[in-house]
């Protein structure tokens, strides 16, 4: 009878700790689903209350920081990232995380070396070139972030931003029909992409003297709903075309 009893508690005791589990397991679903479709305040609780319960869970604390960069919190997602990469040094997603993360403090040198780590973890991994590559644009680096951004391109030929991104390097190198044509290619993959025309309708209007195919370009990202194009219209004295938000 006794043996009995104990057989019972036990089984009733893995009951308990398997529903605790899973009820542990929903939170990190839960959560993990939620920054993923952009729902980060969402995500932020249910994700706070995973970490409490379990913190030695790095990928909890790599997604609980993309929420909090979302929200703006930047410090406090550049620490949980550091301490998933405490346990997880070449992890090659939390690396990108904390890269984007600097980004966004305006930290751009200490993202190029984590980026740099990235690509070292993976030399094939796109996102790495690509933001690396941007970073080395915005620090005057164009050589160098040219090398990245085209390697970006060829690993990711249906990336838009690539495009957008190597585009502004030939802008501020002063070759126009090359910054053209790239944003012409973020165009063709993402025909939504109002910054692109905003871009390309700057370079048709002030260096290449064409304002029809920059009010073209205007028109169209004032239909996508970008300021920036309706501003340029309205500097122009032109009417945003029917339909524009």
């Amino acid at each position: 009878m006794k043996n009995w009893l104990w057989t019972i508690a036990a089984l009733l005791c893995l009951v308990v700790l398997a529903s605790a589990t899973w009820a542990g397991q929903a939170l990190l679903v839960k959560g993990m689903e939620a920054q993923k479709a952009g729902r980060n305040e969402e995500a932020l609780k249910l994700l706070n209350a995973y970490v409490d319960q379990y913190p030695q869970v790095q990928e909890a604390r790599y997604y609980r920081a993309l929420a909090l960069n979302g929200l703006g919190r930047y410090k406090e997602a550049l620490e949980d990232v550091d301490k998933a990469l405490t346990d997880n040094p070449g992890n090659v997603n939390f690396l990108l995380a904390k890269g984007n993360i600097l980004v966004a403090l305006e930290r751009r040198p200490e993202a190029i070396l984590i980026y740099t780590q990235a690509m070292k973890c993976d030399p094939r991994n796109a996102e790495a070139c690509k933001e690396r590559g941007d970073c080395l644009a915005q620090e005057g680096q164009f050589a160098e972030a040219l090398a990245d951004l085209n390697k970006a391109a060829g690993l990711a030929p249906k990336d838009p931003w690539v495009f957008n991104k190597r585009g502004m390097v030939w802008f501020c190198q002063g070759e126009y029909q090359k910054a053209v044509a790239d944003f012409t290619a973020a165009i063709r993959l993402q025909p939504d992409l109002a910054l692109s025309y905003f871009f390309r309708g700057n370079i048709y209007r002030h260096h290449l003297k064409a304002p029809d195919k920059a009010i073209a370009d205007y028109q169209k990202g004032c239909r996508l709903g970008s300021a920036l194009c309706c501003g340029e219209l309205e500097k122009m004295g032109v009417k945003p075309a029917a339909g524009s938000q």
